[in-house]
């Protein structure tokens, strides 16, 4: 994992550096089973039970790839490639040698070495990389026994202020163990993830850790450590982990031969409830998503929800932001039924939505070029809910995506990259390529480029 730094704000670090933004924390689920230490020696109880049954299965992860150099610095005699590595964690959640770990610890590595905690060394192969839940299952080789393995607690039953162990391969030092408590539940729009919604901790996270167990008193897998918040690269006590819910589902989709994770849609999009919502709406507090748009014929639209209408809880869990109702949503399998409950002229009711794959193609191979005008040498691509959502985008979005740019074209001179979205010419939205084909010289366009929107007249 790499690390950065940001000296004046927070950084999000994850292989590499995201930058920190505003954060929610959402209603977890609550029992009433916890108790504090009751004397002096049940304070001074040992991890140790915990760590017996849990450290065997996590493991550390040694990975090598190539990175093509930067064609500029080429030109002055810099090697076309180089040799690039990554150290990281994983579990083990199958007797046979399946691990999971992050997908950042392996991205772009053509070779995986995984160690385990007695010190035996296995390749390892992927089977199936999730960039959006930045998870991915690996398969040992040449497995002839039965490995030690974590239990994936997906049952939610985690509260704020319970006790975790977090347990990786720090700076590549070797297995380390550390200890805090559950610090936040449902954690969204922390910029790690559009649909991600994430335990947070005070348990000591470091590069290096990323893809290791967060383990409750019980020994189980509630998390796989993923980022932390931080102006150093270190810990500073604010680390995150993708519930056991999502991983679990990343683990049955790879395990059940699916190379991919199909994500499935609700059909609608929504906007928080802030304090002047709540108060127009005679809310108590501000609480749940407002529906802003529906798409037409959409999983959503058909269970009968409406512009309007506010999306308080999905299968009895509250969500609060857009975030955290894709995680609810992306927990389940395409043409699944999921509950959403709903409040519509102050009056609460659950509709039952049968959810869907995103419509559209997201194949990105077949995008059209432009020959000609002031967009020549330009890969695009009319842009559909399946594409936009691959490319991480907003589904709802409508343009035409530059999918890439040809070397020395004129789309390239006049400044368009890769992954900008066009959306206007002259002022006119932009829905199709042929729209495209031959946009003159002097032309106004404009462009969303990650998540700015910008206007400019090709010269």
């Amino acid at each position: 994992m790499k690390t950065g730094t940001l000296a004046i704000a927070l950084a999000l670090t994850l292989a590499a550096c995201g930058q920190a933004n505003s954060s929610k924390a959402q209603e977890g689920v609550f029992t009433e089973n916890r108790v504090v230490p009751g004397d002096a020696m049940a304070m001074k109880s040992s991890f140790a039970p915990v760590v017996r049954s849990a450290a065997p299965a996590v493991v550390n992860i040694n990975a090598r790839g190539v990175q093509r150099t930067d064609p500029f610095w080429q030109m002055f005699g810099a090697p076309g490639s180089q040799q690039v590595g990554s150290v990281g964690s994983g579990v083990i959640v199958r007797p046979d040698g399946v691990v999971v770990t992050n997908y950042h610890v392996i991205n772009g590595m053509n070779s995986i070495k995984v160690i385990l905690n007695d010190r035996r060394e296995f390749d390892a192969r992927v089977v199936l990389a999730d960039e959006r839940s930045d998870l991915a299952v690996l398969q040992l080789e040449g497995v002839n026994e039965r490995l030690p393995t974590l239990n994936i607690d997906d049952r939610e039953e985690q509260q704020i202020g319970d006790l975790v162990l977090a347990i990786g391969n720090p700076f590549g030092v070797g297995q380390t163990v550390t200890n805090g408590i559950i610090s936040a539940l449902n954690r969204t729009e922390t910029n790690i993830s559009d649909s991600g919604s994430f335990i947070q901790t005070d348990a000591a996270i470091n590069p290096g850790n990323s893809g290791g167990a967060l383990v409750d008193m019980d020994g189980d897998l509630i998390g796989i450590n993923s980022a932390i918040f931080s102006r150093s690269g270190t810990s500073s006590g604010v680390g995150f982990a993708i519930p056991a819910s999502m991983v679990k589902r990343v683990v049955d989709n790879a395990v059940g031969g699916a190379t991919t994770v199909v994500r499935p849609w609700l059909g609608v999009k929504g906007e928080t409830v802030s304090a002047d919502i709540a108060r127009s709406l005679g809310l108590e507090r501000p609480q749940g998503v407002v529906v802003t748009q529906v798409w037409d014929n959409g999983p959503g639209a058909r269970a009968g929800i409406r512009e309007g209408d506010l999306i308080a809880a999905v299968d009895g869990v509250e969500v609060n932001d857009q975030g955290g109702l894709n995680f609810r949503i992306g927990l389940h399998d395409p043409n699944e039924t999921v509950a959403v409950t709903v409040v519509r002229d102050g009056r609460r009711e659950t509709l039952n939505a049968r959810i869907a794959p995103l419509p559209g193609d997201p194949d990105t191979d077949k995008a059209t070029t432009i020959q000609s005008g002031g967009l020549s040498g330009a890969q695009v691509l009319a842009l559909n809910p399946a594409l936009a959502d691959s490319l991480g985008g907003d589904p709802f979005s409508t343009g035409v995506i530059v999918g890439g740019v040809q070397r020395g074209s004129y789309a390239g001179r006049v400044g368009f990259q890769g992954g900008d979205v066009i959306v206007a010419v002259n002022g006119r939205p932009v829905s199709t390529v042929g729209q495209l084909t031959n946009v003159p010289r002097g032309a106004e366009v404009t462009i969303n480029r990650r998540g700015r929107t910008m206007t400019g007249t090709i010269r």
